[in-house]
């Protein structure tokens, strides 16, 4: 083992093993790698995971538009669903005594022979990138976020054996003066990459997609760009729910005075969607554009250049707003913070930042005077939100947060920041805003429980009697 804790091989060159899931992802590993951000290697591997339920019916990133233009980067493309197909990446992992088998496998069909191995993953909790760190044991690791879960704490504690090996965490500055609380229980040292490369980076995708309109379809300039996320494919909302938020999007544009409207679906998501909003469109007297091909939000923001973007919790929003000074606004997000379940859902902090940054839709003369935070702006006032959420999401692993967050609740805890907690959870980890210890007795008191229930069903008879007259 050599000093930092890691196994050295000392045959050939070190090999590079990059692994993404998504284009967004892949574009954000070449922007680091223009910006130098990674040490020299003999050979870098680009290994591509298409997570989607049915990956089947789903192009991976290397089929997507504008993925040649990053394939130069790397010396080779490897995909992990055929790796370790017939299994799906999202739900596959190696059994312990397996790994070391898998490894020797895996150097066999990748001619790795007894190269060192450096590992660069994304959502280092999960499966695949889990899986990939548990089979090459004694490789080093860098975290690449690519999204605005690098702000939030890691959503379940990470086996040691893993979380030790981490170097390093590289992010993109999408919200500037915010700093990431993943991974920070193991001291892991956050660096943003360059906002340059990866706008340049986003160029050369977008101008691979203006030379293949004959499939690419990318509407006018103008008009507002609705984002859907798919978020019933989470449980987070039912289809129907996701359905009216869309229309809800629609509505809210048509409102502001765009009579053009261009609406980007989730790749994945069903088609039927698109038919509602077409249907809602003509209702209202507006023309709208679906775009059915697999593009980055980012490529339509160069190529149509939208006089507002609109969205639930979409990171592409912040990437609006922080990179390409875009008017952004967000609808839905009192829904999912209500929503969300347990406390503990990763995209608990994504949705905080998104509501407290950008203006409701709803509200055309916020929308209107809406300008960026400043840093110093963002740093006083957002992080002490996110730090007491995330400290109430993950009171185990961020025990040192708790002064932080009784500090942020004590001084800011009212109606316009109860949202983004529950006075259940505030209780249970006796935080100001919860029930006084005094009286905490009462929701376990069987004589008071015994007249809650007596209570409701009285309503709940009251309720259909007054239904059914």
């Amino acid at each position: 083992m050599s000093a930092a804790g890691f196994s050295t091989r000392s045959a050939g060159p070190r090999t590079q093993i990059f692994f993404a899931s998504t284009l967004y992802g892949a574009a954000t590993l070449a922007a680091a790698l223009d910006a130098d951000r990674f040490e020299p290697a003999g050979r870098r591997i680009l290994l591509v995971s298409n997570n989607a339920a049915i990956p089947e019916t789903t192009p991976a990133l290397d089929a997507m538009p504008g993925f040649e233009r990053l394939r130069g980067r790397f010396d080779e493309v490897r995909s992990w669903n055929e790796t370790i197909s017939p299994f799906h990446p999202g739900g596959w992992s190696p059994r312990t005594d397996d790994a070391p088998l898998w490894e020797r496998h895996l150097r066999l069909l990748w001619g790795l022979d007894d190269a060192p191995v450096e590992l660069f993953v994304e959502s280092i909790q999960v499966n695949p990138a889990l899986a990939l760190c548990q089979i090459f044991q004694g490789a080093p690791v860098e975290v690449y976020a690519d999204g605005l879960m690098s702000y939030g704490p890691t959503r379940s504690k990470l086996d040691p054996l893993v979380g030790t090996r981490i170097r390093r965490l590289l992010h993109l500055d999408l919200v500037p003066g915010l700093k990431p609380l993943l991974l920070t229980e193991f001291g892991v040292p956050a660096e943003t990459v360059p906002t340059e490369p990866f706008l340049a980076v986003l160029a050369e995708l977008a101008e691979e997609a203006g030379r293949h309109t004959e499939t690419v379809s990318v509407p006018a300039e103008g008009g507002a760009l609705l984002l859907g996320q798919y978020l019933s494919a989470l449980s987070i909302l039912t289809p129907e729910e996701e359905e009216e938020l869309h229309v809800q999007m629609l509505r809210g544009a048509v409102d502001l005075g765009h009579r053009r409207v261009v609406f980007k679906p989730h790749p994945t998501a069903p088609a039927r969607w698109s038919r509602v909003l077409e249907a809602e469109a003509e209702r209202l007297g507006a023309e709208l554009t679906v775009v059915d091909t697999p593009l980055l939000a980012e490529v339509l923001y160069q190529r149509m250049k939208p006089a507002l973007v609109v969205g639930c919790f979409s990171t592409a929003l912040l990437t609006a707003t922080a990179f390409y000074g875009l008017p952004a606004a967000r609808i839905g997000t009192d829904l999912l913070l209500e929503r969300l379940a347990p406390y503990q859902n990763s995209n608990r902090v994504p949705v905080t930042i998104v509501d407290a940054l950008l203006p409701p839709l709803t509200d055309a003369s916020a929308v209107a005077r809406w300008t960026p935070p400043t840093e110093g702006a963002v740093a006083r006032e957002l992080t002490g939100l996110v730090k007491a959420v995330g400290y109430a999401m993950q009171h185990q692993i961020y025990p040192d947060l708790r002064p932080a967050a009784e500090r942020y609740l004590s001084a800011h805890l009212d109606d316009s920041t109860w949202r983004y907690f529950k006075r259940r959870r505030l209780t249970a980890l006796a935080l100001p805003g919860g029930v006084p210890v005094q009286l905490a007795f009462i929701p376990r008191n069987p004589t008071v429980r015994r007249v809650a229930r007596q209570a409701r069903a009285v309503q709940r008879r009251l309720k259909k009697r007054a239904a059914f007259g």
